[in-house]
């Protein structure tokens, strides 16, 4: 329904992940009604992080009431094993982690050949290195700015002199995602190291006013690209 941006541009993706499980559909129409154009989607499965959160037959049910891009982001041990049903359920994009694949370069193959976007994550503390090799094949590079599989942490600022260098090595087409503990904050700091793409959880349904928050943040983000000519 909608593609992961190419273009340049600063934006808050915010992550489902922190909504309330009973009201999904609400919660994403309000973000994007306040002007979201990607949700992120956090699929895990309890193996690859000690959490489980949703699926397939979710994201197919909320598939139908939007037209915002399914940013989905695959915590799980088994990425090519299930990145075609979750295409098929109607993600955009697909994100693996790299501590979860032992073949990257193939299953970058793998999922483009879906006819989707795709991505690579890191965790806090693995290295550049880690994704060298693949860099110039993805559309995003995703860091974790805290370890996966729980919402609401604090965030690693340990992480942004790893966001500066894969900035330094991405193309403009080439999107800088950072996920977690992204608030008011902290914002400017990941937008400043290079970051485009800025997931936000809690700071978002959290709040009394997801889509207010929302604003806020994007109003903050743009504001911190202004000042480093990132806008």
């Amino acid at each position: 329904m909608g593609e992961f941006p190419a273009t340049p541009g600063i934006r808050v993706a915010p992550s489902l992940l922190a909504a309330d499980f009973a009201r999904l559909a609400e919660a994403m129409a309000e973000v994007e009604r306040a002007g979201a154009s990607v949700l992120h989607l956090d699929v895990m499965d309890g193996h690859f992080v000690p959490n489980i959160s949703f699926g397939v037959p979710v994201i197919a049910a909320l598939r139908r009431h939007t037209r915002m891009c399914f940013d989905t982001h695959l915590m799980i041990a088994e990425p090519r094993r299930y990145a075609e049903a979750f295409v098929k359920a109607g993600c955009d994009h697909i994100t693996f982690h790299i501590e979860a694949s032992d073949r990257p370069a193939a299953l970058v193959e793998h999922v483009r050949s879906l006819g989707v976007s795709v991505g690579v994550s890191l965790n806090p503390t693995t290295a550049v290195s880690a994704v060298e090799a693949i860099l110039p094949d993805v559309d995003v590079v995703l860091v974790m700015s805290v370890w996966p599989g729980f919402g609401g942490q604090s965030f690693i600022a340990e992480v942004l002199p790893k966001v500066r260098a894969l900035r330094e090595r991405l193309r403009p087409t080439q999107r800088l995602e950072i996920d977690g503990g992204i608030d008011a904050s902290t914002i400017r700091a990941a937008v400043e190291a290079g970051a485009d793409t800025l997931v936000a959880g809690s700071a978002v349904f959290g709040r009394g006013d997801p889509a207010r928050a929302f604003a806020e943040l994007q109003e903050l983000a743009i504001l911190a690209a202004q000042r480093t000519g990132a806008a």
